[in-house]
């Protein structure tokens, strides 16, 4: 789940996005002879994807895929600036308030009909449309008017300043011609979608693999790479010996595969690895409608008896850094000097002891009015790092008193059964951190309905005022005022236990070239990857 929000075409992006740090590229080097069509990209993934119909999926997988077969109206560029993609252009009026977008002409859907105006239009009608159940709305639902001005003119206006209005339009734009007048829930495109985007949809087979054909008529050029193979393979070691089989030429690492597996002269010949701070963090939430986490100093308590260090030492081999938030360190909007939560065992015994837990029995475990301190941890199949994390927070509350059960869910289950029909205590889980830092999507709790992102139920009238505030100033120091406030606030109440920000670790086959690590990561340009003529293994039939 680590997705949101930014959450539709800035996803895959950010899958492997970082700023900045050591990027590690290891092989012998080959003769280069240039770029050339041909070749496919075989890519493992742990999850399946639910639906490619991106304002109906709230899991990176999902926008992934879709995110090589649609478009936004922007997109962000190597070095996190807002650029042109289905929009050559734009003006914003001097209230900030109105947005003209300047359409690009002789674009096409990959079904041949040329793209419009209307079909922005349509995308818009649709998310904000009640009977759509989507996650994304609220971001649409700030705008005031809407229009197809002609044909290449897309024009909106908003009541308000909308801080996040230009990027929001890096939402997917969907087709107007196949989905109008049908209802999007029950429409063939969730598994065989169109869109205008680099690759076009070829095949879904579940829990196995999905392909996609490059585009030959895409507007940015076609891209080199024929084809693009995603297999799902639930276990990462499993994955690992697809690797180095070379059934598979791109995975995300594990921080044992990265810093032991990978270390010797066969990978150094045949793959460059990378390694920099990612976009994202990993949790511990809490389902707060449960009756044992209510109370702050529950969660205060289980967030000193963890050890995070412990964590990113033992389990990330020293990976990531310790999260104190929902923001990357080192960004602007980043607070540092919050409360923080040091492995402190005795201060989380107090704490829970002043919320009334205490072993009565002396069995132990810590019990309130008769009732023992026990509950469940739920992840996802596939992760082994989520896994290991959840043994040793197991460990460490065992060590306070708290008895912690695990289990491991399969991926499609996890989210459909679990997370959004919130059936779970609490659960180990990551979000992708945006490029913009509004956070409404996540946290404010008009956003607690089903199948949306605010799963914890988490509510504070202070939060929901200052992400609605930050998000309708452009004032960057009235925004970062916002965000310190916020993250002070979650500091405090601990609706997660923030955990870490790992390090990406991407590996790609060497035969792979034209890759060019940027402040956004690989994934930008992946376009203009290629493999030279003499070293393409595989063949895209059409």
């Amino acid at each position: 789940m680590k997705k949101y929000i930014p959450i539709l075409i800035t996803l895959f992006l950010l899958a492997v996005c970082g700023c900045g740090g050591d990027t590690k590229q290891e092989n012998a080097v080959k003769a280069d002879t240039g770029p050339a069509y041909g070749d496919i990209m075989v890519t493992g993934s742990i999850g399946d994807a639910s639906n490619l119909i991106p304002i109906l999926s709230t899991d990176s997988t999902s926008h992934g895929i879709a995110s090589m077969i649609f478009n936004g109206l922007v997109k962000y560029d190597k070095d996190l600036n807002i650029v042109g993609d289905l929009a050559k252009s734009w003006d914003i009026s001097e209230d900030g308030l109105t947005f003209t977008f300047h359409l690009r002409k002789g674009v096409k859907w990959h079904d041949g009909r040329p793209f419009t105006a209307a079909d922005v239009l349509f995308t818009y009608k649709v998310t904000i449309d009640p009977e759509t159940p989507t996650a994304y709305s609220g971001d649409f639902l700030k705008v005031k008017k809407a229009e197809a001005v002609d044909p290449y003119t897309f024009r909106v206006t908003y009541n308000t300043p909308f801080a996040p209005a230009l990027t929001s339009w890096s939402a997917s734009i969907l087709p107007r011609h196949l989905l109008e007048g049908k209802d999007i829930t029950k429409t063939k495109l969730s598994r065989h979608p169109i869109g205008t985007g680099p690759y076009m949809f070829r095949e879904w087979k579940t829990g196995q693999k999905i392909v996609l054909i490059s585009n030959p008529d895409y507007f940015e050029g076609r891209p080199y790479i024929d084809g693009y193979i995603m297999r799902i393979i639930p276990d990462m070691a499993t994955m690992f010996l697809e690797l180095r089989a070379e059934g598979i030429d791109r995975m995300n690492l594990t921080p044992l595969q990265y810093t032991r597996q990978t270390e010797n002269r066969f990978f150094h010949r045949n793959f460059n690895k990378y390694r920099y701070l990612s976009f994202s963090y990993t949790y511990l939430g809490y389902n707060l409608k449960n009756p044992l986490f209510k109370d702050k100093r529950v969660r205060q308590a289980i967030s000193y008896a963890i050890n995070k260090e412990e964590i990113i030492q033992g389990v990330m081999l020293g990976l990531g850094k310790v999260a104190t938030g929902p923001f990357k360190p080192g960004t602007w909007v980043y607070k540092p000097n919050v409360k923080r939560y040091p492995h402190a065992p005795q201060k989380a015994r107090e704490l829970l002891a002043e919320a009334g837990w205490k072993d009565t029995d002396g069995d132990g475990i810590l019990d309130k009015d008769g009732r023992p301190f026990a509950f469940e941890i739920i992840t996802n199949q596939g992760n082994e790092i989520r896994a290991k994390c959840a043994e040793i927070i197991q460990r460490r509350l065992a060590d306070t008193g708290i008895t912690v059960k695990i289990r491991i869910i399969e991926w499609a289950a996890f989210i459909k059964e679990f997370i959004n029909k919130r059936k779970f205590d609490a659960t180990i889980l990551g979000w992708t951190i945006p490029l913009d830092p509004d956070l409404y999507d996540v946290w404010h709790s008009s956003k607690m309905g089903p199948e949306e992102l605010n799963f914890i139920s988490y509510k504070n009238d202070e939060v929901d005022e200052l992400l609605e505030k930050g998000r309708n100033t452009f004032d960057r120091k009235e925004r970062k005022r916002c965000y310190d406030r916020i993250q002070e606030i979650m500091a405090e109440e601990q609706p997660y236990t923030f955990l870490y920000v790992p390090d990406a670790l991407p590996i790609i086959n060497a035969r792979f070239r034209g890759i060019k690590p940027a402040p956004i990561g690989i994934g930008y340009n992946f376009i203009r990857w290629y493999v030279p003529k003499g070293e393409q293994r595989l063949v895209m039939k059409r």
